[in-house]
């Protein structure tokens, strides 16, 4: 991570933060967080961003503090954006990379990082997802479709990169990442009721509607149902979209052209966006 940040729009350097201006975040996890794609100094999809972060702080009025309401506001956010870039040398006006708006403690804090070293390879030769844990979550639990600083239960298995499910035997999601089958001509990925993050790259390919000639729809996933998919995906605001060569032992070869599909659809809606 870099060491320029910003506070509530202020620019700051993250060694000089005092940790009881974010004890709530911090001791609680009683905060929500959002991470977005940024290319040549432009953030991706920063409305959407916001309007989660912000939907999330309305959800929980009694539990976080929220930032003050004109900090959340995306021409806001643009300008504290632009004030790091130009304050630090090592981020400079065409960053690529990662930011990172964390809202807790009164305070929305603005951080970056690099793009994984391992983004490259990921895009062309993806990811094999080889593990599983059906019962990980229940069904119609509301409070992951939060983003919330309280990560652990993501975090600890974010290396090995399970399919999360419920109890009810479907796939939720990956502890990163929402997940897209192609089976019976659709592209389909669970509900939020699953329960799963509202991703962004998610909304936008829903809303999109279709990826070529698929229809992308929001289908309850079974995991029993795995072994008939042709293709896979999973879809996050950093890689926007990665392939999953093999699904829990069984070679998925179409799904790398799926995933590059995937990018060039979003990169498109991206730059309208902006």
């Amino acid at each position: 991570m870099f060491s320029t940040v910003a506070v509530n729009g202020e620019v700051r350097r993250w060694e000089d933060l005092p940790l009881r201006d974010f004890a709530q975040g911090f001791f609680f996890g009683a905060g929500f967080f959002t991470t977005f794609r940024i290319e040549a100094g432009r953030p991706w999809f920063l409305a959407r961003h916001l309007a989660r972060l912000r939907a999330s702080l309305g959800a929980f009025p009694g539990a976080v503090r929220p930032p003050p309401p004109e900090h959340l506001t995306e021409d806001a956010v643009r300008e504290s954006l632009q004030r790091c870039l130009r304050a630090d040398a090592a981020l400079g006006p065409a960053f690529q990379g990662v930011g990172k708006l964390s809202a807790s403690d009164g305070r929305v804090l603005l951080t970056f990082r690099a793009h994984s070293p391992d983004l490259e390879r990921l895009h062309h030769e993806g990811r094999a997802l080889d593990s599983q844990e059906p019962g990980a979550y229940r069904r119609g639990d509301p409070t992951l479709n939060h983003k919330g600083l309280s990560y652990f239960r993501q975090y600890r298995v974010m290396e090995r990169l399970p399919l999360l499910g419920n109890e009810a035997g479907e796939v939720c999601e990956l502890p990163t990442a929402n997940v897209f089958v192609q089976w019976d001509g659709a592209l389909v990925t669970p509900p939020l009721s699953a329960p799963c993050l509202p991703g962004i790259i998610r909304e936008v390919l829903l809303e999109a509607g279709h990826v070529g000639p698929l229809p992308v729809l929001e289908r309850p996933v079974p995991f029993a149902r795995l072994s008939q998919a042709s293709a896979c995906a999973f879809t996050n605001a950093a890689q926007v979209a990665t392939g999953v060569p093999s699904l829990l032992g069984r070679a998925l070869p179409d799904s790398l052209a799926l995933a590059h599909d995937l990018r060039r659809l979003v990169e498109g809606i991206a730059a309208r966006e902006r």
